[in-house]
């Protein structure tokens, strides 16, 4: 067999995956923050990471892999959208979180192991500063509890800086009660009309990076095989989840720490104010969401990737071919070898997609039915999938006498009648393709 290869950023270099437990596999990606709908760069980590927990369930069991996706619903972001509303925290966190579930279900991601909640685990989170308070790796201030970063010698070891540019990255807040100015917040106070929970240190609520090591813990232990995020995430978050879990445990917290790169938009970063900032739940209007996970997965992981619509409509047409050519056709029984080598190979789905391709071509359609559908395509029948998004209220049936009036026009060649039933159908939404068995109906793009 060979062997998976991933790309380790605590090591800067590819290594050969060796989990610590293979009847336990355990991975753990960092979630949202519940404070709004998803935009398409938040789902790069949740296609990317699904398709590496499809390839480990698939090499070491459905039953021996754990992956754990968490939501943060618990932040300064959540609070002041709930005031901007005038409702509760509850409220906001419960309608964003549901939106997420059903937005990355749209996108084909599985399903994690386990979904913890920032607000389940305070218990977890108080033990945890206390143990670090104990050993004299955090200290009350202020109401506060602030981790001592000159505690942890091998501190900025994930991000590779030095500490001038951690204390420049972290952006840190001078404040008096810090003993260090890289020092970051634990537990931090909440003044009455805050939410918050009562703790040792009184009144007050977590910090962001506290959350992250808690629920490892509990879910996945001291020590887990895979952490995944953004680039973004390096520094400061997965840098300060290492230093709390490492300092509370004295152990390796994670083996292999992994990050998907950038997406940017037509080139530019996203951003409301120049008008290319999409969420997920708006481009699942127009688009499905096959094509837009396909468009996903066409860079490595690890590169920058350009998201358009230009390139989401080119991956529909890509999966339209696909569809095509494995129409009624049953799956092969096993994933073709080249697919499951590309993905072994720090997941390389543009390789993987490529094999995908080349089946295609080959027209070889129960493989590339299995390959597919490992990867997440393929789902519905093609039927479902052309006429998936029509427009309207004319049912399919009526869509179909249409199309059966049509056909008897050109066998009487009437060729004016045939093609105004067509033009029709177009101004409807609904194009026609004659093919040696029949016309079939779709969506027009």
């Amino acid at each position: 067999m060979t062997e998976v290869r991933l790309y380790n950023t605590l090591a800067r270099e590819k290594q050969v995956f060796k989990p610590i437990d293979p009847l336990n596999v355990r991975m753990y990606v960092c979630g949202p923050t519940v404070y709004n709908y998803a935009h398409i760069g938040n789902a790069r980590p949740v296609v990317v990471f699904d398709v590496l927990f499809r390839l480990l369930r698939h090499l070491y069991g459905t039953e021996h892999v754990k992956y754990a996706r968490n939501i943060t619903d618990i932040d300064d972001k959540i609070m002041a959208a709930a005031d901007a509303e005038g409702v509760g925290i509850k409220a906001i966190t419960r309608r964003y979180a549901e939106a997420y579930t059903a937005n990355m279900a749209s996108l084909g991601a599985l399903t994690p192991s386990v979904t913890p909640k920032a607000t389940e685990h305070l218990p977890e989170m108080i033990k945890m500063v206390q143990s670090l308070i104990e050993q004299g790796h955090a200290y009350e201030a202020e109401g506060h509890v602030m981790f001592n970063v000159p505690s942890m010698e091998t501190y900025g070891a994930l991000s590779k800086h030095g500490r001038d540019e951690l204390i420049a990255g972290a952006r840190v807040e001078i404040a008096p009660y810090k003993r260090d100015p890289a020092d970051f917040v634990l537990w931090k106070p909440s003044t009455k009309n805050q939410v918050g929970w009562g703790s040792p240190w009184g009144r007050g609520r977590p910090g962001w990076h506290l959350e992250c090591s808690c629920m490892i813990e509990k879910h996945l232990g001291e020590t887990i095989d895979i952490h995944g995020g953004g680039q973004d995430l390096i520094f400061p978050h997965h840098e300060n989840e290492i230093a709390q879990s490492e300092c509370a445990h004295g152990k390796q917290f994670v083996k292999y720490w992994m990050h998907n790169g950038y997406l940017t938009v037509d080139g530019e970063k996203m951003s409301k104010s120049l008008g290319n900032f999409h969420t997920v739940d708006d481009l699942l209007k127009d688009h499905e969401g096959e094509a837009l996970r396909l468009s996903l997965l066409t860079a490595h992981y690890r590169q920058p990737i350009d998201f358009s619509i230009e390139s989401v409509n080119e991956q529909k047409r890509r999966l339209d071919r696909w569809y095509r050519i494995t129409d009624n056709v049953e799956a092969a029984s096993t994933v073709p070898e080249t697919v499951v080598n590309a993905l072994k190979d720090d997941i390389n789905t543009p390789k993987a997609i490529a094999a995908l391709d080349e089946l295609a071509a080959d027209e070889t359609a129960s493989e590339l039915k299995a390959g597919a559908q490992f990867l997440g395509f393929i789902t519905r029948s093609a039927a479902e999938w052309f006429q998936a998004g029509i427009a309207g209220d004319i049912s399919p049936l009526a869509i179909d006498a249409m199309i059966d009036a049509r056909n008897q026009a050109r066998r009487e060649r009437d060729f004016a009648e045939s093609d105004r039933i067509r033009d029709e159908l177009l101004g409807l939404g609904i194009a026609l393709e004659d093919t040696p068995e029949g016309t079939l109906w779709r969506k027009a793009d």
